[in-house]
C-alpha cells in the first residue's frame, strides 16, 4: 500500500477499532493460479494478535493454509470530496476531486482450524455480537435456537481460519493535505457522513 507519512494512522487503538466496526474483511491469498480474494467477517484478538473466521468447506482457501502469508483488508469510512466544498476554490481555483478513505491492512500467516468445539465456540461469538448490535425486533437470535442436529450438519460444512498477525497498517485519508479551512468546509459538505466526524477531530 502507499503510505505516505501524514496519512499513516500510528494509532494501534484506532487501528483495532476500525477491524471491530468494520469487520468485513477482503482476505488476500496467492493460489496456483495468481491472487484471489475472499470476503469474510473476521474477529480480532487483540490480546493475542489473532484474527479467527471461518470459510466453506468447499473453499479451496483452506486447503492451503499451512502458514502461508496473507493479507486482510479492513475498510472504513470513506467518501467522494468535491472540490466544490474547499473555501480555497473561490480564491486559486486550483483544486480537484478527491476521495477520503480509512483502511487497515493486517499482514500475517494462515492456518486452517478443523475443530468442531472450536467453529461452535466461533460461531456462537459471532453470532451473539452481530445480533446484539441489531437495533430493531424481533429478539436476538442464538445458536440455541436452532436444532442441535441442524447446527452440527452446518458446523460440518465449514472450516476454521486463524491469521496470527504479525504487522498493521493503517491509512486515514482525511484531507490531512489540505487547510483546516478546507478539511471543514468538507466536513460541511459531507454533512452526516461518518467521515465527517473524522474530519472533524483531525
Amino acid at each position: 500500500m502507499y503510505l505516505p507519512a501524514h496519512f499513516e494512522q500510528k494509532d494501534v487503538q484506532a487501528l483495532h477499532a476500525l477491524m471491530r466496526a468494520h469487520p468485513l474483511a477482503t482476505l488476500v491469498t496467492t493460489a496456483a493460479d495468481g491472487p484471489t480474494a475472499d470476503h469474510l467477517p473476521l474477529e480480532y484478538d487483540a490480546a493475542s494478535g489473532t484474527l479467527r473466521g471461518h470459510v466453506a468447506r468447499a473453499n479451496p482457501l483452506w486447503r492451503h493454509a499451512d502458514g502461508q502469508p496473507v493479507l486482510a483488508v479492513f475498510g472504513g469510512p470513506q467518501a467522494y470530496v468535491s472540490p466544490g466544498w474547499y473555501p480555497s476554490k473561490a480564491a486559486t481555483h486550483k483544486v480537484v476531486p478527491t476521495w477520503n478513505y480509512t483502511v487497515v491492512h493486517a499482514h500475517g500467516r494462515l492456518r486452517a482450524v478443523d475443530d468442531a468445539p472450536w467453529l461452535r465456540a466461533l460461531v456462537g461469538r459471532l453470532t451473539d455480537r452481530f445480533e446484539a448490535e441489531r437495533a430493531a425486533p424481533p429478539e436476538p437470535w442464538s445458536v440455541a435456537d436452532a436444532p442441535e442436529d441442524y447446527i452440527a450438519q452446518m458446523l460440518r460444512a465449514i472450516v476454521g481460519i486463524e491469521i496470527g498477525v504479525e504487522r498493521l497498517l493503517g491509512k486515514w485519508k482525511v484531507s490531512q493535505n489540505r487547510s483546516e479551512a478546507d478539511r471543514l468546509g468538507v466536513a460541511a459538505g459531507l454533512g452526516a457522513d461518518p467521515m465527517a466526524a473524522l474530519l472533524r477531530g483531525h
